[in-house]
């Protein structure tokens, strides 16, 4: 199974998007960057069973999954290791990730590159999760949730010349990351529900980076959980603090403008070329 990361947009049309995360799952197809068109299939699944098996049953009920896509891209929610690309070792990844993120003993640990970051993307996906993967595509790309997000805001990091830091909500989770010098300088994942939650980890991170309340920028993405009281109080310590608009962020694309799509598919599907 190949499990480079997929990141060419002007051929995904060919390629089934599948987005695995915490019990759900949705499936894309189509070419937005062209035409516009756009099939957006959100999957209920049984809280009772594996995920694995899950999958397996939604091969015999999704109309997408029955089309006869022989390639697919994923996208898996899972704690992710990020390892400069020169420190790199794809023989020492696997044990390196089990001793740093416990739990996925069992687990089948991939990785991917992030060519513009510098880094590697180590992670996890269940073994028997992947193994009805295998079975039913020719060619895999398997990426974390968190990739194309990372990419498309890495961009974003250029405009104007103050420091920024991300926060980004899907999920039940926060994703915080900030770039410095084309790298990574911060990048972590917190269970979040809450807005005092949120306000908490969003101004720990910031304090420990040594940003300055005055003159550094954040800026906010996803579905934020009391998103008016959570902008109200970030506004009491942080000067700069911005919502990203995910329809604006995209050009205004038609797909961008869908409040059913995730931000990460419409990072993947909308990345700049």
């Amino acid at each position: 199974m190949d499990t480079t990361a997929y990141n060419d947009p002007s051929n995904l049309k060919l390629w089934l998007t599948i987005r695995l995360s915490r019990n759900t799952m949705s499936l894309a197809v189509g070419d937005p960057m062209k035409d516009g068109k756009m099939v957006y299939e959100p999957y209920e699944m049984n809280g009772t069973v594996s995920v694995a098996a899950n999958l397996r049953e939604a091969f015999d009920k999704s109309e997408l999954l029955q089309s006869g896509y022989k390639n697919a891209v994923v996208l898996a929610d899972s704690p992710v290791m990020l390892v400069p690309k020169d420190e790199y070792k794809a023989e020492q990844a696997p044990e390196l990730y089990r001793y740093t993120i416990s739990g996925h003993d069992r687990d089948d640990v991939l990785s991917s590159e992030m060519t513009e970051t510098n880094a590697v993307a180590v992670f996890a996906i269940n073994h028997d999760v992947a193994n009805v993967l295998k079975e039913h595509f020719e060619l895999l790309r398997i990426m974390p949730l968190q990739q194309p997000v990372w990419t498309h805001l890495y961009h974003r990091n250029f405009t104007g010349d103050r420091q920024k830091l991300f926060a980004w909500f899907h999920d039940r989770q926060l994703s915080v990351f900030r770039f410095e010098r084309g790298r990574f300088r911060y990048a972590n994942s917190f269970e979040c529900t809450h807005a005092h939650d949120a306000l908490y980890y969003i101004l720990y991170v910031w304090k420990l980076l040594g940003m300055s309340n005055a003159d550094d920028e954040l800026y906010l993405a996803g579905n934020m959980p009391h998103a008016e009281w959570l902008k109200a109080n970030l506004g009491k310590f942080l000067q700069r603090s911005f919502t990203i608009n995910a329809a604006a962020d995209f050009n205004l694309n038609e797909m961008a403008k869908r409040a059913d799509i995730p931000y990460d598919v419409k990072a993947l599907y909308l990345k700049e070329k």
